[in-house]
């Protein structure tokens, strides 16, 4: 099996596979695949654990499996917001994936469902009360809304991440949430928030990666909400 992203813009993940393999993907992600390949959906991690995230966090329910069951092929799949694709190695490195970024893993790779704390499932934006774990080996590919870089975090420092432009962390990072850095005490912390237009960040500690991508999704929503027509409407009554 082998992963290969095409296009600058917007780009597609090409997925070739031999007879017998199969890929998991996002449900939708699939654009275009030889007529040997077969598209199949299943429920993600049991039906229990499907049924939490969607309804704990408004996750997608079903994955796709597209299989080679004739014969060799190759699938092109896609986000479903445009942006750049990453396709990480797993095996010495684990990874959580943030909500909406994962697009296909090979058939090595398992995906399992984790719950994280209360606040960091409120106000962390990271996966809400369940996030996805990778395990095992292969590849897998996550998108991100614009352009994807990976950042490294090193021992003995931090970074410090804005919520709404995580994409996947190393499992093995710590992290932490605060409103900002800058200001002490809850008020000063939320009034500054307000000023300078940041929200929840992300602390991480210890070694390992982080994807981040240069557009948030939350930010561009409430802007194309405050510039549409009805909303300019209300402002100007």
């Amino acid at each position: 099996m082998r992963f290969e992203i095409t296009g600058s813009v917007d780009p597609l993940l090409s997925v070739s596979l031999e007879k017998g393999e199969k890929v998991l993907a996002e449900s939708n992600a699939m654009v275009a695949m030889d007529g040997d390949l077969s598209l199949k959906g299943k429920s993600r991690g049991g039906i229990m654990k499907s049924l939490a995230r969607k309804f704990l966090n408004d996750e997608t329910f079903f994955q796709q499996y597209v299989e080679a069951e004739k014969g060799a092929g190759s699938v092109l799949l896609a986000p479903n917001i445009p942006g750049d694709i990453r396709i990480l190695e797993v095996g010495d490195r684990q990874y959580m994936v943030s909500d909406g970024a994962f697009l296909a893993a090979s058939e090595g790779v398992d995906l399992e469902v984790k719950s994280q704390g209360l606040g960091k499932a409120l106000l962390g934006d990271s996966g809400g009360f369940f996030v996805m774990s990778t395990s095992g080996q292969g590849q897998v590919a996550v998108s991100g809304f614009g352009s994807v870089r990976e950042l490294e975090v090193r021992e003995g420092q931090s970074l410090v991440v804005d919520n709404g432009h995580l994409v996947a962390w190393d499992r093995n990072l710590d992290y932490e949430l605060s409103l900002n850095t800058s200001h002490s005490g809850l008020f000063g912390k939320l009034v500054n928030s307000q000023i300078t237009g940041e929200g929840i960040v992300l602390k991480f500690r210890g070694q390992g990666k982080v994807i981040v991508c240069s557009r948030n999704k939350g930010g561009f929503l409430d802007w194309i909400f405050a510039n549409s027509p009805t909303a300019k409407a209300v402002k100007n009554e």
